[in-house]
């Protein structure tokens, strides 16, 4: 779905565009399109990164 899943890193921050209540998740691994974050209101989440775009954070307050 989106290019820029595949530049997705351990430690880059997320948000999941159809889950803004998830909040700004960091992401674990990126592996064949499988892409693990953990987000601080839900966990460890494994998205399909063919179905899901996540949107790279780089403003966000650590």
């Amino acid at each position: 779905m989106s290019d820029l899943n595949a530049i997705l890193e351990p430690g880059m921050l997320v948000c999941h565009p159809d889950q803004p209540d998830w909040g700004v998740g960091q992401v674990q691994s990126n592996i064949a399109g499988r892409i693990t974050v953990n987000f601080p209101e839900v966990g460890k989440v494994v998205i399909d990164g063919s179905r899901i775009g996540l949107l790279p954070v780089f403003d966000h307050p650590n």
